[in-house]
């Protein structure tokens, strides 16, 4: 940590930065402490609250998306312990909808920074609410905020009682259908703006650092930043082309590529690129009878992409210190391969559903850019994907669990059925 000349660490301004992604963290961290703050960095809510009880920083920086416990709840409770009741709390978050900031506000964040931040500005910002600066919330925006939630709880009310009392059953799927539509749009929106603006705020950041690296002197190395900003991009990448998967899987035009590959092959492919974002989970994963698997005709690249949206669903929703077992077999002319884990499961209700393009079934008030993360990120895209790759192939995708049950984790099995040579005419759309 780098340390202002004539300046003790009793006199250095702390500052806990509460944030899932770490190199967001990391950056905001360089950009802070290069201005003498001493920064306090929390991974989570869990630690965040933790940290905040025994260190008493001056500020807290404060991520809205967080696993467990989102930063408006983390927010509302902080507010309740005594020592930390004027404690500036700032919220710094990739949640720009509109109304997310009176919620902020009104949950008892002092401030209110929208991802990406400027680099430039927002030293100047921490020290302004500092100094006691804070963003208002009129009288007349507050109602409104309560309004609407009055209104959201009453609009829930009306649903129950339309879903009891309705004579018509077609007009009451109708109206459920444009409502679960509706719901689909607006998270979609909501999780994309946040999977978007945390990459960006990386790449511009470190960007930044490094055009200026001579004027400061900042902990990480050239070669450090440059991986951040990779590791981003390469976030950001996946992410534009998952939305451009969506589209082509929409209007069958998938492309196929084929030539003869292995299954061993592309899953552990798919293992090596999640294998460094899930460090720390402790999961176990087995590889079962793969090898032995014929050689098949299929599109390298599309499948290695089924295995790394099953494999990181399996590692999102698997608890730690859980398994994951990957297990093929020859049946006929096809070859079904078994991604099964001891997660926290699906609800039968939800086996067809979670296949549909926008489908998230957690809350997406809990969301988190990190996509291997327990109940981590995500769009609602890839299983949508997974399927139309698979059905390009001329293959099927099922999938198998007892139900849903964070607490007891019955597990789940996704079979992937794929022809070992495909059918001469494949399938032009997404429907199994």
């Amino acid at each position: 940590m780098h340390q202002v000349s004539g300046m003790t660490d009793q006199q250095m301004q702390k500052i806990l930065y509460v944030e899932d992604d770490p190199t967001c963290r990391q950056l905001v961290c360089e950009i802070l402490q290069v201005k003498g703050y001493r920064m306090l960095l929390a991974p989570d809510s869990l630690s965040g609250l933790r940290m905040a009880q025994t260190e008493l920083p001056d500020l807290i920086l404060m991520d809205l998306s967080l696993d467990g416990l989102d930063g408006f709840e983390v927010t509302t409770y902080l507010r309740s312990v005594p020592s930390l009741r004027t404690t500036p709390i700032v919220a710094l978050t990739g949640l720009v909808q509109k109304g997310d900031r009176e919620r902020a506000l009104s949950a008892g964040c002092s401030g209110y920074i929208a991802k990406p931040f400027n680099i430039q500005t927002l030293s100047d910002q921490v020290a302004a609410y500092l100094a006691g600066y804070q963003d208002q919330l009129s009288e007349k925006e507050q109602n409104k905020f309560l309004r609407a939630y009055n209104q959201q709880l009453v609009r829930r009310l009306e649903d129950k009682f339309i879903a009891l009392g309705q004579s018509h059953e077609d007009l009451r799927q109708a109206q459920h259908a444009l409502q679960k539509l509706d719901k689909m749009k607006s998270d979609f929106i909501t999780l994309a703006a946040h999977e978007l603006r945390t990459p960006i705020s990386v790449v511009h950041g470190y960007a930044y650092l490094l055009m200026t690296r001579d004027e400061a002197n900042y902990s990480l190395s050239s070669e450090e930043m440059v991986q951040s900003i990779l590791q981003a991009s390469t976030q950001l990448n996946k992410t534009i082309n998952d939305l451009i998967n969506v589209a082509n899987v929409e209007v069958g035009d998938i492309e196929l590529y084929l030539s003869p590959t292995q299954i061993d092959y592309m899953v552990e492919a798919a293992l090596a690129e999640l294998s460094p974002l899930s460090q720390g989970r402790n999961l176990s994963i087995e590889l079962v009878g793969l090898s032995d698997l014929p050689a098949f005709s299929g599109d390298l690249q599309q499948l290695q992409q089924v295995f790394w949206n099953l494999l990181s669903n399996a590692i999102k929703y698997t608890p730690d210190g859980g398994t994951i077992r990957v297990w093929g077999r020859q049946v006929d002319a096809n070859l079904e391969i078994v991604v099964e884990d001891t997660g926290i499961g699906i609800d039968p209700k939800d086996h067809l559903t979670i296949f549909d393009r926008f489908t998230v079934l957690e809350d997406v008030l809990y969301h988190s850019t990190s996509t291997t993360s327990f109940m981590g990120g995500g769009l609602g895209l890839g299983l949508y994907i997974v399927q139309g790759i698979v059905v390009a192939h001329g293959g099927r995708i099922r999938v198998e669990s007892e139900r849903h049950d964070p607490l007891q984790c019955p597990g789940s099995r996704f079979h992937v059925i794929l022809p070992i040579t495909p059918p001469p005419i494949l399938p032009s759309n997404g429907k199994l």
